[in-house]
């Protein structure tokens, strides 16, 4: 995927729609939090809205533009204004993975992450190290995808034999299955954060033909990992059974699951002791 992503830099904006609805709701959400972060960083920060919305809401931190494809942050690079890069007021650019990421501990104050844990097979590891970054006291903001997604190509699929593939998988089974918020809070919690608050949205995006969906996720550099890579019939077949609306056009539904958790006090130092505090009165 990684390769897919990287080549979909000069295409991405054009199929962005719904990567910009979520990062405006994501930012609705930050309208309720009080908090004035030193340092933040939009990790998969794609072209980078993420990161000038940040920077637009938070003007005296240091922001982070992290993504692990070089193309997407040339072009983050491109778009960033003269100004700011003369006065060194832009992002920083840093081309890593989430699950390994060249910052020091207790080095960030806010990380946002809009629609890109889940393409993680295990978002586990990656949780683990954004709580590693994260300051006490600072706030993981982020949206997925979620187990509804695509939900009328599951059902379009259900009775349909996928030709060629192996064992003739049902095509219900080769849309790429996505953890549901649960899942996603019990790792929150297991990555050392605390209190996550999880909840989820259907937003549905409508196209006139399967020509169009398919170009979308395409030029948004996901193809191949949201549907696999199909034969012509399957293709077909599903397309076949994709149900249309009033209006005759086709509904994709995507689930979106926004999730904010808090890194707590440690409740023991790296050597495994257990950190007690006494107060007096």
């Amino acid at each position: 995927m990684r390769s897919d992503f990287a080549g979909a830099a000069a295409s991405y904006d054009s199929s962005a729609v719904l990567a910009r609805e979520v990062g405006a709701r994501m930012a609705a959400r930050l309208d309720l939090v009080k908090i004035a972060p030193q340092c933040v960083a939009d990790i998969g920060c794609a072209t980078g809205d993420g990161i000038r919305e940040l920077q637009q809401r938070y003007s005296k931190a240091q922001a982070l533009a992290v993504d692990y494809a070089l193309p997407m942050l040339r072009t983050v690079r491109r778009r960033t204004p003269l100004l700011q890069r003369l006065t060194g007021r832009g992002p920083r650019l840093v081309n890593a993975d989430v699950r390994a990421l060249p910052l020091v501990a207790n080095s960030l104050g806010l990380v946002w992450s809009n629609l890109m844990l889940h393409w993680l097979d295990d978002p586990l590891p990656a949780l683990r190290e954004l709580h590693r970054v994260l300051e006490v006291g600072g706030l993981l903001s982020f949206a997925t995808l979620g187990p509804d997604t695509l939900k009328e190509l599951r059902e379009a699929g259900a009775g349909v034999g996928a030709g060629n593939a192996p064992k003739e998988v049902p095509l219900r089974d080769m849309v790429r299955r996505f953890l549901d918020m649960h899942d996603l809070g019990d790792m929150l919690v297991a990555a050392g954060f605390g209190d996550p608050v999880m909840d989820m949205e259907l937003i549905t995006l409508t196209y006139p033909t399967p020509r169009v969906f398919l170009a979308d996720q395409r030029h948004l550099g996901v193809r191949d990992a949201l549907l696999g890579r199909q034969g012509w019939r399957d293709w077909r077949r599903l397309f076949g059974a994709w149900p249309q609306d009033a209006d005759g056009r086709l509904p994709a539904s995507f689930e979106i699951v926004y999730g904010h958790a808090w890194k707590p006090e440690p409740r023991q130092i790296a050597d495994g002791r257990a950190v007690v505090k006494f107060r007096s009165r």
